[in-house]
């Protein structure tokens, strides 16, 4: 199908993701998706204080393409892709625990943008299978921050899904919205010809993913949308893991009222269309949802799109005429 017919029919809500297929032998893949409303606890009024976090490396045999009922080996924070979004604020004491599970066959670590030290705390969670080890660190920056695998072949072990976000608010919190959501894009370079893709280095190298997906695996957060209501003011923290891709974000439907570049906490960027996030980078974007209509989140690089590249939100409520409607002006008026 065609970009053109496949963002058609996401408009007019026509297309349905799902198959007939079945997978093959042996047991079935799980989900590796995160849930985008998994965001945290608002940080609110409150003072500093000490915070604990736990990251768990898990290998784990996940769905790919639920439609094309394809597997990979993920490497994951906490079983899902993107891993936990962490949440605190500025000045809090932070404690980071990193385990690997026993049944990991390598090692990983976690380097967190956020941190003020060597390798991002890298270097202090190496941690084999069946360990753990644990840093402080001082929150000293606000803002919406990537973390990552770090240990060798780094672009491999995130772009097998070992990346998340950390959220650390401003001193007084963010401003309340009805509706948070936490989405994050990856580029995946699969390869075999059966049911189950494995990693594929060369195509890396190459960077020509074979995978473009949000919340690690392709067009779920399409399948199975995201709800708000007409009238809510809604906020999307959106990163990209990488490793290589840039992303040209995008909502078909809406404009973005407000855009915090870079990840920053300060003053945003008004009425905007695209926004530009890089590998390793995040934003924090805001729009009301004026009218009832599944608004689609996509990289306006729209190949992509044909990779399971997209994640609707889906607003429900009553027709606003004023603002959109078909046909024509009325000559009296």
């Amino acid at each position: 199908m065609k970009v053109s017919a496949i963002i058609g029919a996401l408009s007019l809500g026509l297309l349905a993701f799902g198959s007939s297929a079945t997978w093959a032998a042996g047991p079935e893949p799980v989900s590796i998706v995160q849930d985008p409303t998994a965001v945290g606890t608002p940080v609110g009024k409150r003072g500093p204080t000490h915070v604990k976090f736990t990251l768990e490396a898990v290998e784990v045999n996940g769905i790919l393409d639920g439609a094309a009922k394809t597997s990979f080996t993920y490497w994951t924070f906490n079983g899902k892709v993107p891993g936990p979004m962490l949440r605190a604020r500025v000045g809090d004491t932070i404690e980071v625990t990193m385990k690997n599970a026993k049944t990991s066959a390598l090692i990983h670590n976690v380097d967190l943008h956020a941190v003020w030290g060597q390798g991002g705390g890298a270097a202090l969670t190496s941690v084999a299978p069946g360990e753990e080890k644990s840093f402080v660190f001082k929150a000293l920056n606000p803002g919406l921050f990537v973390y990552h695998c770090a240990t060798t072949v780094i672009p491999q072990h995130i772009s097998s899904g070992m990346y998340g976000l950390i959220l650390i608010e401003p001193e007084g919190g963010l401003p309340k919205v009805d509706k948070e959501f936490y989405v994050m894009q990856g580029d995946i370079y699969a390869d075999g010809a059966g049911p189950h893709k494995d990693f594929s280095m060369e195509k890396m190298m190459m960077e020509q993913p074979t995978n473009v997906v949000m919340n690690g695996s392709a067009a779920a957060l399409a399948g199975a949308p995201m709800k708000a209501k007409v009238g809510d003011n809604i906020r999307v923290f959106f990163g990209v893991g990488g490793p290589n891709l840039t992303s040209s974000f995008h909502a078909i439907g809406t404009i973005f009222d407000k855009v915090w570049a870079e990840g920053s906490t300060g003053a945003p960027e008004l009425n905007v269309q695209t926004t530009t996030v890089p590998p390793g980078g995040a934003t924090m974007v805001e729009f009301k949802a004026r009218v009832p209509a599944k608004y689609i989140l996509v990289d306006h690089a729209l190949t992509r799109l044909m990779k399971g590249n997209v994640a609707i939100i889906q607003a429900e409520g009553a027709d606003q005429p004023d603002l959109f409607r078909a046909g024509k002006l009325d000559a009296k008026k």
